[in-house]
Order: structure tokens, then sequence, then C-alpha cells
């Protein structure tokens, strides 16, 4: 028998479609916001030369390996606050407490990663970087590191502004924070205005001041706006809620360390392609950034789907909490669709940003990240299908099995495959991009398959005994 949708239920996803466009499409351009600041600090860094950028990126990527376990941590303020409003719309006591408790939990997770980041050129050092390589970089995270704190207080406040379905306000500042960041970056590295000429370290401070500049103007908005200073949010931060801290740690820890398990298989793929030679590694960079780049649209879109979902959790309405997973996972893999197409079928369109392709001496590199984005073509699929996936379940509140998923997929399968076909066989760098498909296909696969399974899991309708607990405290 065919099912024919009613006119109430397709008039129910146009409705989704519209909810989740209107809320995506902002969250999809701050997450492009974000990686411009990334851009900036980079293309400073190759003003100072390629000394100063290598040692930047060292910095950079052992500093981001533990940020993201923060940023997983607190993005779990938005799957919680979602279900405290599906459940009761104009809630405000509960809201506020989860984003106190975010803010709580930024602090908390902010200590042990300043240690770490304090001693960079020792970790530097004992995993074999050159000496004044580490040396540089340790200095670089030395300042860089007091950005984590208002950095992890910004991602709190736009996930309660992403909760109520008003992400504008955490764009604009977002926009507003990329100038903030190459003046303030760019003066401190030279020396203008009087400044001291700081190097590395100005780069380091720069973004600090863009942190606190979007921490603090998100905050201001949140103060003044009426309708958003109701919820009284940074009202008696003092105030110990424990069950509400826990709830979030129980989320948080797990988001985190998928995270870090997706982020280390592509730190170990880099290490691996430097094995093969340079020009494995940089074909792989520059196949790796047009990657990015296109994921920031699923990866935008995944946290849209979380809050979608989650509204409709809260609010135990199971159809809504179809129609908000598979509006999302459409929209993000169809986006998918077309860069797969664009890297398969036109590649040299978008090597022509990166490379001078006309230029002899790049066509190794050229040729070889033409074969990896044939590779990455597939990727793309997968893994915009993994990152709304995760924001899928992530509106269910269901975080440790996808977890347990990521890191079986990267980690158990992408890095062995990739490890076995790059040197094990003549593919060498499209072996390591195959594992690195491979590993995401597993991941995807597995969360698809447990979203399809969510109402026999219980998903849908079971909360967690220690969230019931925490919202009847």
């Amino acid at each position: 028998m065919i099912h024919r949708t009613s006119p109430t239920e397709r008039t129910a996803w146009a409705a989704e479609l519209r909810a989740t466009l209107a809320l995506g499409w902002p969250l999809v351009l701050a997450t492009l916001a974000q990686n411009a600041l990334m851009t900036t600090d980079v293309i400073l860094m190759g003003w100072m030369g390629s000394e100063s950028l290598a040692a930047g990126a060292l910095g950079t990527n052992l500093y981001f390996a533990f940020l993201i376990f923060g940023i997983g941590l607190v993005n779990a303020t938005s799957p919680i606050i979602a279900e405290e409003l599906g459940r009761k719309r104009h809630s405000v006591r509960e809201v506020r407490r989860t984003v106190r408790q975010g803010l709580w939990a930024s602090v908390t997770v902010a200590i042990p990663i300043w240690i770490v980041a304090w001693n960079g050129e020792a970790i530097l050092l004992a995993i074999g970087q050159e000496p004044r390589l580490a040396h540089n970089a340790g200095e670089y995270m030395r300042a860089l590191q007091w950005s984590l704190l208002p950095f992890l207080f910004f991602l709190v406040l736009r996930s309660f502004l992403a909760a109520l379905e008003r992400p504008g306000w955490a764009l604009f500042i977002g926009l507003l924070a990329i100038p903030v960041n190459f003046g303030a970056a760019y003066a401190l590295m030279v020396g203008s205005f009087g400044l001291p000429a700081l190097g590395l370290i100005g780069v380091g401070l720069g973004t600090v001041l863009s942190s606190t500049f979007m921490f603090l103007g998100l905050a201001l908005v949140i103060v003044l706006d009426p309708k958003l200073r109701r919820y009284h949010v940074f009202g008696r931060f003092w105030r110990a809620d424990w069950p509400r801290y826990r709830t979030l740690w129980r989320l948080g820890v797990p988001i985190g360390l998928t995270l870090m398990f997706e982020v280390t298989i592509f730190n170990a793929a880099a290490m691996l392609m430097g094995r093969l030679g340079a020009s494995e590694l940089a074909a792989h960079a520059v196949a790796l950034q047009i990657a990015s780049f296109c994921f920031s649209v699923p990866l935008g879109i995944g946290q849209a789907v979380t809050v979608r979902v989650g509204r409709a959790y809260g609010a135990q309405d199971a159809p809504g909490v179809t129609r908000a997973g598979w509006t999302s996972f459409a929209l993000g893999t169809g986006f998918m669709v077309i860069t797969a197409s664009l890297m398969m079928f036109a590649p040299h369109l978008l090597l022509g940003a990166f490379l001078d392709l006309s230029d002899p001496k790049n066509a190794l590199v050229v040729e070889l990240a033409r074969s990896f984005l044939v590779v990455a073509a597939i990727f793309q699929l997968v893994d915009g299908a993994q990152a709304v996936g995760a924001g899928m379940l992530r509106g269910l509140q269901d975080t440790r099995v996808p977890m347990v998923y990521a890191a079986l997929g990267y980690w158990g399968v992408g890095l062995p495959l990739g490890i076995i076909l790059a040197f094990g066989t003549p593919l060498r760098g499209i072996g390591i991009w195959i594992g690195l498909a491979s590993g995401l296909t597993v991941v995807a696969s597995l969360m698809l398959w447990r979203w399809l399974r969510r109402d026999r899991l219980g998903l849908v309708t079971a909360m967690p005994q220690d969230v019931q607990e925490a919202f009847a405290s």
C-alpha cells in the first residue's frame, strides 16, 4: 500500500524546512566566520616568514587538539536548552540554570588546558620537534591560551541564542570579530600605533582580544535586549547547581571526545603524509582545506538540527523529531552532493584558488591534489552525513554511543586502513584518503542506523534518569 502524504503533513514538512533554513544559514555563516578568523592568523604568520608560519602551525595544532574537547563540552548546552524549551516554551529558570553551568564548565575545562598550553614547548620537544620551532610555538601558545575562556563563554552564549532560534546576533558579532582580529593581531605583530612589535606572540594576543570582543559583545546584547534580558543568565553566577552541572558533563564529555577522535585522525593523516614526502603533504593540505571549507555547511546544519530535534524531543513530539531530523539530513547531504560533483568533475576550478596551475613546479602537487579530490568526493558525502547524523542524535541527548562509533570508525577502521594502503601498497597518499573516507563511512552508517532505530531503542520517549533528576531538582 502506497502511503500518500496528506496536506497537513506536507504543511508540517514545509514549516520544518523553513524553520531549519532560518536557523541553519546564520549558523553556517557563523562557522565560516570562525574559519575566517583562523585563516587571518595563518595569513599574518605567513607574512612573517616560513619559520614563523611553521611554528604557528605547530602551536595551533597542539592547542586545537585540546580546545576541541572544550568546544564539545560546552556545546552540550544546546540540546539541553532546546529540550527545556520544547518541554516548556517559555521556560526561564531551567534555561538560566543550563547557561550558568555552561559557563561554570568553561572555567573548569579551561584550567587543565591552560596547564597543557603553558608547557607547549616541552610537549613539542618531547615528540621530536626542532628546538627553535618548539620554542617559538611554545611562546605563541602561552599568549594564545588566554583566548580559551572568553571563546568558550562566547560559545555558551551562542548556543543559548541558537536554542532560542535567534542566531543572528552571534553571526553579526562573529563577522565583526574578523576585522577586529586582523587589526589587533597585525598591530601587535608589527608594532603599529606605538605598540611593541611582538611577532608571533602578537598574533596570539590578537586572538585573545577578538575572543574577548565576541564574548563581551554577545553578553552586552543579552543584557540589553528586553527579550533576552529576562533570562538573567549572569545572575548569581557564583551559585552552584551540581545536578545541572553533572548533566552537562554527562552529555558534553562524549561530544568532546567524539570531536577529538575526528580532529586527531586528520592530524595523524597529515603526519603520515609528511612521511611520504613534501609534495604529498602539500597536496593533502590543499585538498583538505577545500574539503574543510565545504564541511562548514553540514556542520552548521548539524548545529541547527540539534536544536530542532531537541525542541521536538522536549515536547515528546515523535513526528516532529522525524521531520526535524530528515529535513536537515536532506539539506546537509544535498549540499555535499553538489560539492562532491565539483570535486569529481571540475577539480582544477577548485585547485586554481590555491595553486598556480600553469607553473610547472606545481605540476606534481596539482596532480596529487586532483587525485585526492576524487576520493574526497566520496569523503564529502559521508562527512556531511556523519556531521548531521551526530547533530540529530545530540538533539535526543544521545552522545555516549556515538562517541564509541567515532572511536571505532576513525581509529579502529580509518587510520589502520590508511596506513596499510599508504605504506603496504602503491597507493601512497590516495591510500590515506581512502582510509579517511572509509572511517567516515563507518561512522556515518552507524549513526544513521542508530537514528533509524531510535524508537526501538527508546531514544525518543525515554529520558535518562539523571536528566530527569536534574530537571526535577
